[in-house]
């Protein structure tokens, strides 16, 4: 069959790296092709050159049965090819018809004046919301009030609007519940049949055998191969991904005989303004790590912001290390010893036009300054000193501590937010879906350093939608709904089962 798109040996360099080493890789019609590697493989900079982003420096792309030296955005668009990144393009304050057709909207002609033509727009629009079972919504309504999985949707429907034929989902699955990932692989089996390619990136290879055709692995720039995901099994996958065994991909918790400490952290009735988080109260222990789990809406990350100064609290308190803290904004609770490495890390977790250097000495630098940041003076000697301890410590994969944090993959991007609470000596480490986009690799090295982090007296609080991740990782589980703590487990006597229970607000 031939493909529909054909990249041959496509070869990217940026100074000091080679980001794509002659790569191949073609998409067919009716096929979901997995791209599958560690972070910093190289997926996202081939998917960027195969829209028209970057300009390869070697190699060819076979589209609409023409060979190119490089593809344009525009060619790209006029091809077929659509990407849906990990960070959703859609704009929160248009309506789902606006972000629809943005750039492309439907004119016609009244009189000597063209005009947009709204009624074209929300009857094509009406008809894509179906296509995309998201009929339960109206074309009109804001964008800003839909969930992840409907924005995605959206974005979807974008591609189908214009008759794509490839589309690109980059980690489409990673904020999603089950069952909206289910109502994902329906849509995703629908463009199958229609003939489209799917190209499909993530790391979460159970889904890889659920959804995926073929599966293109890569690493550190390279082409590994393409294997039909039928003839692999996950240990293939992980072995052929990272060049080696992983075993105990979790850190499990300590021997039964462990003895964990004094009580370093509590929270006691925390009750938020909004109604978020209602009377959570918990403890942590020296050489625990607690974990909590729930739905989506649960109040579990709700609880943390309030917690680290983030969202106003109505009633509760905070103790550390026995002293009863008063936090009433994130600069405040740096300077207590309370870190929070936040679920969207690009919106939230580092500086986006800062290098390395500054996004890992950063917070030790706010620590010392005085009136909450305002005054100080930037230390660039030690800021380096700093930098370079974090990055050799964390083993953060970078080109130079000069380069930005954004041009990281998404795992040394976490090490870099990482390495900041570490840099600060924080006594309290939150972590919101830690290894959310993470590569299997690097989510070790990460559940190591977590480990090593509570090993050193530092409390560990991990947020997580995955379950085996938790029951892997931690040592108490609690469970949340509603707001509230409705259940608390030790490990050794949680399951799947118990959690799922008690995420639905039943107690156990």
């Amino acid at each position: 069959m031939e493909p529909i798109i054909q990249m041959k040996e496509i070869t990217k360099r940026f100074p000091g790296v080679v980001a794509l080493n002659r790569i191949s890789f073609d998409v067919r019609p009716g096929e979901v092709h997995v791209l599958l590697g560690e972070n910093g493989a190289g997926k996202s900079t081939l998917m960027k050159v195969l829209s028209g982003a970057y300009r390869p420096d070697e190699g060819t792309i076979c589209l609409g049965g023409k060979e190119y030296s490089q593809l344009t955005p525009h060619l790209s668009a006029e091809g077929g090819i659509s990407i849906i990144y990990q960070e959703l393009s859609v704009v929160n304050w248009l309506d789902i018809r606006e972000n629809i057709f943005m750039g492309r909207l439907p004119m016609k002609q009244i009189g000597p004046i063209r005009v947009v033509d709204y009624g074209e727009m929300n009857t094509r629009t009406t008809e894509l919301l179906k296509k995309v079972n998201l009929s339960s919504r109206k074309p009109t309504t804001s964008v800003g009030d839909l969930s992840i999985s409907e924005k995605q949707m959206v974005e979807i429907a974008k591609s189908v609007a214009f008759n794509a034929k490839v589309i690109v989902m980059d980690e489409p699955t990673s904020s999603l519940t089950e069952e909206e990932v289910q109502k994902l692989f329906v849509i995703i089996r629908q463009l199958k049949e229609e003939g489209k390619g799917v190209v499909f990136i993530s790391h979460k290879l159970s889904e890889i055998f659920e959804i995926g055709d073929r599966i293109t692995i890569m690493k550190d720039g390279g082409y590994v191969g393409t294997y039909q995901v039928a003839d692999l099994t996950t240990d293939d996958m992980i072995r052929l991904m990272v060049g080696r065994e992983i075993k105990g991909t979790y850190q499990h918790p300590p021997e039964d005989n462990f003895e964990f400490g004094n009580v370093i952290f509590e929270c006691k009735n925390l009750t938020r303004k909004d109604g978020k988080a209602k009377d959570v109260s918990f403890s942590l222990r020296r050489g625990e790590i607690l974990g909590f789990s729930g739905l989506v809406g649960a109040g579990r990350s709700e609880t943390m912001c309030a917690i680290y100064g983030a969202a106003p609290k109505s009633s509760g308190e905070i103790w550390l290390h026995g002293k009863q803290l008063s936090i009433k904004n994130p600069y405040q609770a740096l300077r207590q010893g309370i870190g929070l490495v936040t679920e969207n890390r690009r919106e939230t977790g580092f500086f986006q036009n800062f290098s390395n250097k500054r996004n890992i000495s950063i917070a030790s630098q706010l620590k010392k300054s005085g009136c909450e940041g305002l005054i100080g003076l930037v230390n660039g000697a030690e800021e380096q000193q700093i930098a370079e301890k974090e990055r050799t410590e964390i083993q953060i994969k970078c080109a130079s501590l000069e380069q930005l944090t954004a041009q990281l993959s998404g795992g040394n991007q976490q090490k870099v937010i990482l390495g900041k609470w570490m840099a600060a000596g924080v006594q309290l480490l939150i972590f919101d879906e830690p290894t959310k986009g993470i590569d299997v690799g690097t989510k070790s090295e990460i559940y190591k350093l977590m480990r090593g982090l509570a090993d050193e007296g530092i409390g560990v609080i991990v947020v997580s939608s995955e379950m085996p991740e938790l029951l892997g990782l931690c040592d108490r589980i609690a469970v949340m709904a509603g707001g509230r703590i409705t259940g608390m487990y030790d490990v050794a006597d949680a399951t799947e089962e118990k959690l799922a229970k008690a995420a639905t607000g039943e107690s156990a």
